[in-house]
């Protein structure tokens, strides 16, 4: 398919209501970047909240640790890890031509942009944004401010967004394969995208229909989630009876849950195709990675209640949950060993991208290790609320997953554009950015196990038994500025980029890769069909330091 054949297109037609799933990607990787800084300035405001108390008042606090998590989880990561790479990357990596529904994804962005919005109308209302933390547990938020209202539509705006464009990724994956791309010829991304879209198709629906229903009980004065007896300003609800606040949680971490694994999947993904090129050689393994994916996907619907331990459910129950939560470490673990294994007697190119995915694997293998102990009744019971949680999932998501999206974003940028980054300026990033985080992060773990809870707007100053380690708020509030100063080298590269003129003939596989993105499309791949005709694909995609053949790589559409 060639450009030639489409008509002429608008401004509005091209780059505002685009259906180039290739501009929709890019309309999401901005978008959400610009919700993350939002997300960021508010940690920096908590953080510097802890050290000098009565800056922001409790109930500002409240919403800017609610909405903090909000942003982050869902106006950010979520849309740039999936939206943004899933809606670039899977067509150019299957060589289809384009989404197997492009109206539908344009609409899956802009409902996701409405809902953004709707969210951060929040903070202009009487009584400022949703406070009852990003996980909304009843029956406070049920009884919370307005914000709370628009922050639930907001929630309904962004999971229907997400089932869209979940459908579109799985459809587009089993359809649109070029001729030859067989299941286990699929790059290790487009698998991780696939898994992560029937998590999202599967998990998010309860959520959506469990928001609906905590609406209703604020606007339409029904009961779902109001237990018989409240009480609120010494005043019996009139509404309330015979609801479950327990009914929302287990709703709530029936998708937040798999979440966890929707954030990190496609962090994998990206690792996993940045290691292969770097190291010049297959991933180590692969087969067993594809089969680790998919038994983590299912496996990550059993798992959600070892988040409620401390609710009082019975032992049978706590003990069925703590066996799962074990048995899912099992294909983490084998996905991070086989990525150490793919390593091993690599010709290894110490680059950006690789940088970024070398510090994933321990950076996530910490994250891991210390939800283990969460895990366990025994030991989340003391732990459960405290900060020791904070730093467990932030070390998941910040140091892990950003991790792999800054991996990505250095590594394609040269296809999205035709301009390589700055090396330089890329590894200044890296290098500062790995060191902050640590600084920013490790000291929370200290905290928790001190007793240390979250979620409280002086820092903890007003307890005894924080005393020992309150020390650290002052550490990890410089640490959050340093991490926040390491970000500029960030910016000021890919500004510098953007502004540089473009080489006539910019290298399309700069990186020597084998997959269709790399070695069947130019780079910017063309407006629309992404390639002059249809590639058709002879190999697997990690065909690396094949022996006898004329280069170290042999590309998918190369026959033998």
């Amino acid at each position: 398919m060639s450009g030639g054949e489409h008509h002429q297109e608008s401004f509005w037609t091209k780059y505002v209501f685009s259906q180039d799933h290739k501009w929709i990607g890019i309309q999401y990787g901005v978008t959400a970047l610009f919700f993350m800084l939002l997300g960021f300035v508010l940690m920096i405001v908590m953080r510097y909240q802890h050290v000098h108390s009565g800056t922001i008042s409790p109930d500002t606090y409240n919403s800017f640790g609610a909405m903090h998590g909000t942003i982050m989880v869902f106006l950010g990561i979520v849309p740039v890890i999936v939206g943004a790479y899933g809606n670039y990357l899977v067509p150019l990596q299957v060589g289809a031509p384009d989404m197997a529904f492009p109206k539908l994804n344009m609409a899956s962005y802009w409902t996701y942009f409405l809902g953004g919005v709707t969210m951060l109308y929040g903070f202009t209302l009487p009584g400022g944004a949703a406070n009852s933390g990003w996980t909304s547990y009843p029956p406070l938020a049920d009884i919370a401010t307005t914000g709370q209202t628009v922050w639930l539509i907001g929630m309904i705006f962004l999971i229907t967004s997400s089932l869209l464009g979940s459908v579109n990724i799985i459809v587009t994956i089993v359809q649109l394969r070029a001729p030859g791309l067989t299941w286990m010829r699929l790059p290790f991304f487009v698998w991780a995208q696939l898994v992560t879209s029937f998590l999202l198709l599967l998990a998010f629906p309860p959520l959506e229909v469990a928001g609906i229903f905590q609406l209703m009980d604020r606007v339409a004065g029904t009961s779902f989630f109001l237990p018989t007896g409240l009480v609120v300003g010494g005043e019996m609800m009139s509404n309330s009876g015979g609801g479950s606040p327990l009914l929302w949680q287990h709703l709530f971490w029936f998708l937040a849950h798999p979440e966890v694994y929707v954030l990190i999947l496609p962090a994998m993904g990206i690792i996993a195709e940045v290691i292969s090129t770097n190291i010049r050689k297959p991933l180590w393994g692969y087969s067993l990675m594809v089969k680790s994916v998919i038994f983590l996907g299912f496996m990550s619907f059993l798992v959600w209640a070892h988040h409620m331990f401390l609710t009082g459910m019975g032992q049978g129950m706590s003990n069925f949950f703590a066996i799962t939560t074990m048995i899912i470490s099992v294909p983490s673990v084998i996905l991070l060993t086989c990525f150490i294994l793919s390593l091993y007697g690599g010709s290894i190119r110490y680059n950006t991208p690789m940088l970024f995915a070398l510090s994933f694997i321990p950076m996530f293998g910490i994250g891991g290790l210390t939800g283990l102990p969460l895990g366990l009744p025994l030991s989340d019971i003391p732990l459960h609320d405290t900060y020791y949680v904070i730093g467990h999932f932030h070390y998941v998501v910040a140091p892990g997953t950003i991790f792999a999206i800054f991996s990505g974003i250095y590594f394609w940028f040269p296809k999205i554009t035709g301009k390589p980054l700055n090396e330089i300026l890329g590894k200044v990033h890296f290098i500062f950015s790995f060191i902050f985080m640590n600084l920013f992060f490790m000291p929370m773990f200290f905290q928790g196990l001190a007793g240390m809870s979250r979620r409280l707007a002086d820092g903890g100053q007003s307890y005894a038994h924080t005393q020992n380690v309150i020390q650290y708020n002052d550490f990890m509030m410089y640490a959050s500025w340093g991490l926040a100063i390491a970000q500029l080298p960030f910016i000021i590269n890919i500004v510098m980029t953007l502004l540089k003129k473009t080489d006539k003939n910019p290298d399309p596989n700069p990186w020597e890769c084998t997959t269709l993105e790399w070695v069947a499309a130019p780079s910017p791949p063309i407006g629309h069909g992404n390639f002059e005709e249809v590639p058709n694909v002879y190999r697997g995609a990690y065909d690396y330091s094949v022996p006898d053949a004329k280069k170290d790589y042999l590309p998918q559409n190369e026959k033998d």
